[in-house]
């Protein structure tokens, strides 16, 4: 089965979120939902090895593989370093996913969560893009790619050592656009310039552009009264060039329903619409940060080599973003570059005889540690 990945459903049926009755995953309401996606003509179902403690890739087989054709839909699914040691492993996990998601082979096959160093050194050591390779030649995978969570630098590396790589899935919103941590723009800017399809996770930021405040929906509302305020957050990444899927991890039929009345007829946003979503994102993050220009005079002196201003950084993403995953993660990744943490600090006060914004930074430190180093 060949597929023009260029022509792909705008919105994928995510199965990270699902609904759930009693602790179980609720099959009975996932099935509708299958039904009322696959009767508005999607097909792209995205799993993974790891989700809901391993029974989302055995929601495929019920929900899907034994009630619809294989040519009617397409899975992907991933590969997770994490649960890795040793290169037999692949095998063994991908057996596996072949068995719970009753298939003979995967559509799509993607590398789980690529990122700088972890991850992504995992995945070189094991061999894990020949081996992928391999499967595609065994026709086990039709498409080979990588979900990502790493720097733009990173990704331009791997990009350049791969170039067997047909697809990448990124985090992408129109709040994490700059985000100093997520880089959505500038993973998006790297793909499109190299013409590599785009999947889209995490288009409204785990709900959190689903609902905004009174004043920020009404800016929304005042243009589109019958719209959602998630729809806004859909058509913000479906109308970029390059997006091959917008996954939606939906949780009930009511998020399904109004995925697809903003997918079944999608209208890209107009000018004056996207210069709205500009508005609301800059009075979203227009909250107090450290104010650090990262001149990074306070790191050479430091007699604990603390990189203050990344240290800084991490914290304002989660003041900006109300998340804690993506910057806590940031932050360990300083850390295992040799730097110091935020608790080490000894306030001896070099820094901030050298800070140029004259920065209170021995209690911005305590402060950072109270939340980083818990």
């Amino acid at each position: 089965m060949s597929i023009d990945l260029n022509r792909m459903p705008k919105l994928g049926f995510g199965l990270m979120r699902l609904p759930e009755k009693e602790g179980k995953i609720d099959l009975d309401q996932v099935n509708r939902m299958v039904d009322a996606y696959m009767q508005a003509g999607m097909n792209y179902f995205d799993t993974a090895y790891v989700y809901h403690g391993g029974e989302s890739e055995k929601v495929v087989k019920e929900a899907v593989v034994k009630r619809y054709p294989r040519d009617a839909f397409t899975v992907a699914t991933k590969l997770p370093a994490w649960c890795m040691q040793t290169e037999a492993d692949r095998d063994r996990i991908f057996n596996e996913q072949l068995e719970r998601c009753g298939l003979r082979f995967f559509d799509f096959y993607l590398l789980h969560s690529v990122e700088d160093g972890g991850n992504g050194d995992t995945y070189e050591k094991l061999d894990c893009y020949n081996w992928a390779l391999q499967k595609k030649a065994e026709g086990r995978i039709r498409h080979f790619g990588f979900s990502f969570h790493g720097s733009p630098e990173y990704l331009v590396k791997v990009l350049d050592n791969h170039p067997e790589i047909e697809f990448v899935q990124i985090q992408l919103n129109y709040a994490d656009w700059k985000n100093p941590v997520v880089r959505s723009g500038e993973l998006f800017d790297i793909l499109n310039s190299r013409g590599i399809p785009i999947i889209v996770m995490e288009p409204v930021k785990g709900g959190t552009l689903a609902k905004l405040t009174p004043e920020l929906e009404s800016r929304y509302k005042t243009v589109r009264p019958d719209s959602s305020i998630a729809s806004w957050a859909m058509r913000f990444v479906g109308s970029l060039p390059g997006v091959m899927t917008i996954l939606s991890g939906m949780s009930d039929e009511s998020q399904m329903r109004d995925n697809l009345s903003t997918f079944t007829a999608f209208e890209p946003l107009s000018a004056e619409e996207n210069a709205l979503i500009d508005e609301v994102r800059s009075i979203m993050l227009n909250v107090p940060q450290i104010g650090c220009t990262a001149c990074r005079y306070c790191v050479d002196g430091c007699p604990m080599h603390i990189s203050i201003p990344d240290v800084f950084r991490a914290i304002n993403t989660m003041e900006l973003y109300h998340e804690e995953f993506r910057p806590k993660n940031f932050y360990a990744g300083v850390i295992g570059q040799g730097y110091g943490r935020a608790a080490d600090c000894i306030a001896c006060g070099q820094c901030e005889s050298v800070c140029p914004q004259h920065l209170p930074i021995i209690s911005l430190l305590k402060d950072a540690s109270s939340r980083l180093d818990a």
